[in-house]
């Protein structure tokens, strides 16, 4: 790795992010569906550049984010937050072209503001199909009683007059066969109200940069749909899918420490600060160069949490987890067999680690951001930042 690069540091590689943006953007232009930024994943703004070359629009849920797609991207954004505040009302209707709702109660609420808004925006209303194919529950937003959206058997049969579109959002790195049921399910539902409306935003989560994604059943989803509602205009707002797999993140191995007969590699990275949803998730990140190991155990058994199993003779030599920089007991992963026996000073690097981190890193227990920068086309790498003791204790003040 080059010298040039500090440790720990996020690279993401532009030629990488190009790749996926130009076949977003082929998938925009066969379809006539727009795609737009969803900042949750991806908020680095000194790429912006990059961007406007592929997409015109991005996607807020905050009034921080709003004024990010304002003020850095250039356009004003796609909003939707759950609740929005009276005290930060002004800064979402400045920095966005289109409002989406989550209640009637909170469109009532603040439709009068709208109106009386000097630009025209569009304003619109988050349904919920009451269907989503998420394995993990903590990311599903139909689950029962789930605070996102508005049942069909809640919305009045006419429209109030400012709604001009439906939101929703029911995937989470899914295939576009999930996309085609879950399509059925919202028409089935909601297409009476078809007619009262201009546009349909069908949210994030559809992984169309990954390499088994079914691009073609896509692509004739949704024409499909167009041909039958071709007033409707669609949106798409993936996040994960720009950055998928543009980059990493490296880090130094510092100690390795030995327990039972279980080796972890400690490094100058978190899993709780800066690779937050591998426990959330979670998921087994890929580190270059190594294999991740899963110990077989008895089918007939649920699988025991990974820090219950115990190393045996199954395992094979130069196996360790590996084990964040902080003191939460809970700070590590495992297993990956390596084809050496790890080093203090060594390096590891962390495949896949530009969406959903820089936007999720924390300073607990005072742990230190990785550095931020971009591997050039050309090869240079150019530093986006480095953090300091002092973004430390203004951020704890």
């Amino acid at each position: 790795m080059s010298s040039l690069i500090p440790s720990p540091c996020y690279v993401m590689e532009e030629n990488l992010l190009r790749r996926n943006l130009k076949l977003i953007k082929n998938i925009a232009e066969q379809t006539g569906v727009e795609f737009i930024l969803a900042f949750k994943a991806f908020a680095l703004w000194k790429s912006f550049p990059i961007f406007r070359e592929y997409i015109a629009h991005t996607t807020a849920s905050s009034p921080y984010e709003a004024r990010l797609a304002f003020e850095e991207f250039g356009s004003k954004a796609h909003t939707y937050s759950p609740a929005y505040e009276d005290s930060t009302f002004d800064d979402i209707l400045r920095c966005s072209s289109h409002i989406t709702f989550n209640s009637l109660n909170q469109f009532n609420r603040f439709k009068d503001k709208v109106a009386d808004y000097s630009v025209p925006i569009s304003c619109g209303i988050r349904v919920n199909p009451e269907y989503a194919e998420i394995e993990t529950e903590l990311y599903n937003p139909c689950a029962p009683g789930s605070r996102f959206g508005i049942l069909a058997d809640d919305l009045p049969n006419q429209l109030p007059d400012q709604i001009e579109g439906f939101h929703l959002h029911c995937h989470c790195e899914n295939n576009s066969d999930v996309f085609k049921r879950t399509l059925a399910h919202f028409e089935q539902k909601f297409s009476p109200w078809f007619p009262q409306i201009k546009w349909v935003n069908f949210g994030g989560g559809h992984l169309v940069t990954r390499k088994d994604y079914d691009i073609d059943l896509l692509i004739k989803t949704l024409i499909d749909f167009k041909s039958r509602f071709p007033w409707l205009k669609i949106i798409m707002e993936p996040g994960s899918a720009f950055a998928w797999q543009t980059g990493f993140l490296i880090a130094d191995i510092v100690d390795i420490v030995e327990n039972n007969g279980i080796k972890t590699a400690i490094v100058n990275v978190s899993f709780t600060c800066h690779m937050p949803d591998c426990l959330e998730m979670p998921y087994h990140p890929d580190i270059r160069g190594a294999k991740t190991f899963i110990p077989s155990i008895n089918p007939n058994q649920p699988i025991p949490p990974i820090q219950h199993i115990k190393p045996n003779n199954q395992f094979p030599s130069n196996t360790y987890r590996i084990g964040g920089n902080s003191c939460l007991s809970g700070d590590f992963m495992g297993y990956w067999t390596f084809d050496h026996p790890l080093q203090i000073g060594e390096q590891l690097i962390f495949e896949d680690m530009i969406h959903y981190t820089t936007v999720k890193t924390n300073m607990f227990n005072g742990i230190h951001h990785p550095s931020i920068g971009i591997l050039r086309s050309d090869g240079s790498f150019q530093i986006y930042r480095q953090f300091t003791y002092e973004d430390y204790r203004d951020r704890m003040c």
